[in-house]
């Protein structure tokens, strides 16, 4: 990177901007940056903004009337420039910028090197002892995948730990969906060809695993192994109608994307459809941020861009609208082995997988149209069931969870412009306050969750739903009098008398009183909704706390066990659960347990 103008005034960048590519920076007269983009050209596609033109969408128009500064990167090339602008948008979020949410990497289906390998879920980093498949477009197409190759060819599932400290089959080789490897109901060389089988049922070569089922099947029907005989019989149907439902092309086994944006009742969305060796992995629809009706082709560019520089892009992508794709294909060639296509002109099957992406789009604009149209028909129900103003938007839900006072959780949910924000839920590990004393608990949750928000840095609820009765809401009210948060509603939101959903009371804090919902009223559906999220996101937070307290201390009450050899323990055998199924012996095999020290931990732990 060579230089930067530093945010200089509009004029003045103009005249000295070089024919070079860079990076550029729109900025608001408050600092804020407006609008990342790139250019291969600085001073002619920064110049362009402020012609008379007539061609800049709305969105551009928006942003150029409040532009008071600019910024700008010169890079060594357009591929360079490309990355700056997408690492750029990632970090700064620009309100005219099309967005995508910046999701955890996508899934994949592993099988591992072990001896006897396992199927299983995996999502970050690969290591090269394992085989990977993918990836998928979301976690439950893992969990089908695996569903499937568990029916047909019945691998494990279970983790090391767990299969090394078995001592009779579990519940899965009961119900026909592992062969039991663990306590040695199949031999090395049959479980290897099952493995063998579905990894090449995962590359898409179904006719090779067909025809060595089909073999194996004469094989057992010859010698009269008539049960057997069967089961693989049971096995090459039930491949045959996943391939039914899973194939997209019989003409080729290839690895591609299909990316299709459609513009549909106001909205747009982009669908990636996701084929690896011939087979339909899945869908998943993304509805972009700032994109305004006319924004379809910026909206794929955008998708293609912020998509394929955090993920690796397969042989050929395949997309429904031409625009400028070069430097990003230069990149990804770069980035990548192998060649990278980007065809915005698909014929014959590719068509159909390209119209395929397009109805998915236009089927997902709908279903959210209807969820909108019903949230907010929710949300309305509630604004006149608590005669509350129209401008009320967000909610915020708190709950308490504990076991007999331990390892007591505090959580916070948020309800915002009709949708659960999770990126805004936070939970809060209580301490300090007399084990089981809720109302503490709910005064240090409220105290650490809004002293900040009455500080100036977030912002404060429309509404403040509390589970609990009378009780706990009066020590709510006097916690956010102190806080001086005196201009939020606060509604209690306690269970009822015979403790029924649909009996839920509703407290009006401000007046004490008690409101009864019809059990089918839409209001009562959406409080009931935002206070089952907290409910069950206290309950997640309080067992996991609780589980590492009660490994801790376990551990921690044998004498000669420190951090270190606990840490080492729970490693090696999976969590505290391993630990006690192990045996004296294989507990002395951890380093820095000695014989001795095996046998103390074995009879304090049984």
């Amino acid at each position: 990177m060579a230089q930067s103008e530093g945010g200089a005034p509009v004029d003045e960048v103009l005249a000295h901007l070089p024919h070079r590519p860079g990076v550029y920076r729109m900025l608001a007269a408050s600092g804020d940056v407006l609008y990342v983009g790139k250019a291969l050209d600085l001073k002619k596609r920064v110049s362009s903004y402020f012609q008379k033109t007539g061609t800049l969408s709305p969105r551009i128009q928006v942003m150029v009337s409040q532009v008071a500064a600019i910024d700008t990167t010169v890079t060594r090339s357009e591929s360079e420039a490309l990355l700056l602008e997408n690492n750029l948008i990632k970090s700064l979020r620009p309100r005219y910028n099309i967005l995508y949410r910046d999701d955890k990497s996508y899934p994949f289906l592993v099988v591992t090197g072990h001896r006897f390998p396992r199927l299983a879920f995996h999502r970050g980093a690969l290591d090269k002892a394992n085989r990977y498949f993918g990836p998928f477009p979301h976690a439950s197409a893992v969990r089908e995948s695996i569903q499937l190759l568990q029916k047909v060819f019945r691998i494990r599932t279970c983790r090391d730990t767990v299969f090394s400290n078995r001592s009779r089959p579990c519940l899965l080789h009961q119900i026909h969906r592992c062969t039991a490897p663990c306590v040695g109901l199949v031999s090395e060389e049959d479980y290897a060809a099952d493995v063998r089988n579905a990894a090449l049922f995962l590359e898409g070569r179904q006719d090779e695993v067909l025809q060595s089922l089909a073999g194996r099947m004469e094989e057992a029907a010859q010698e009269m192994a008539y049960e057997e005989a069967a089961e693989y019989r049971d096995k090459i149907r039930a491949l045959k109608a996943i391939r039914g439902r899973q194939y997209v092309t019989s003409a080729s086994a290839r690895d591609a994307d299909v990316v299709a944006v459609v513009r549909d009742k106001g909205m747009i969305a982009v669908n990636l459809v996701m084929i690896r060796a011939g087979i339909h992995r899945g869908d998943r629809t993304y509805f972009p941020q700032n994109a305004l009706e006319d924004d379809e082709q910026d909206a794929v560019e955008a998708f293609l861009v912020q998509h394929y520089l955090d993920n690796a892009a397969p042989p050929f992508v395949y997309v429904n609208r031409g625009f400028e794709t070069e430097a990003l294909v230069r990149l990804l060639n770069e980035r990548q082995s192998g060649r990278v296509q980007i065809q915005d002109n698909a014929t014959g099957e590719r068509r159909v997988w390209v119209e395929m992406a397009e109805q998915n789009a236009r089927l997902a604009i709908a279903q959210r149209v209807a969820t909108q149209q019903a949230q907010e028909s929710r949300l309305a129900a509630l604004q006149r069931a608590l005669g509350l103003p129209e401008t009320v938007q967000r909610i915020e839900c708190f709950d308490i969870s504990h076991t007999m006072g331990e390892a007591t959780v505090a959580s916070c949910v948020v309800y915002d412009r009709g949708q659960m924000c999770t990126s805004d839920y936070r939970r809060f590990n209580i301490s300090g306050v007399t084990p089981g004393d809720d109302y503490g608990a709910m005064e240090q949750a409220l105290e650490r969750r809004y002293r900040r928000l009455v500080n100036g840095e977030g912002r404060l609820p429309d509404l403040l739903l509390i589970d609990g009765g009378r009780g706990q809401l009066s020590r709510v009210m006097a916690t956010l009098e102190r806080l001086g948060v005196n201009d939020v509603p606060v509604v209690g939101v306690a269970k009822g008398e015979e403790r029924k959903p649909g009996m839920e009371q509703l407290i009006i804090a401000e007046t004490g009183e008690i409101l009864h919902l019809e059990p089918d009223d839409p209001a009562l559906h959406l409080i009931q909704e935002v206070r089952d999220e907290a409910h069950r996101f206290a309950i997640t937070g309080h067992r996991a706390r609780r589980a590492k307290a009660r490994t801790r201390s376990s551990l921690e009450s044998i004498e000669g066990i420190g951090a270190k050899r606990r840490q080492r323990l729970l490693a090696r055998f999976g969590g505290l659960k391993g630990v006690i199924a192990a045996s004296v012996d294989e507990l002395a095999q951890v380093d820095g347990i000695s014989h001795q020290l095996a046998e103390r931990i074995y009879q304090q732990l049984h």
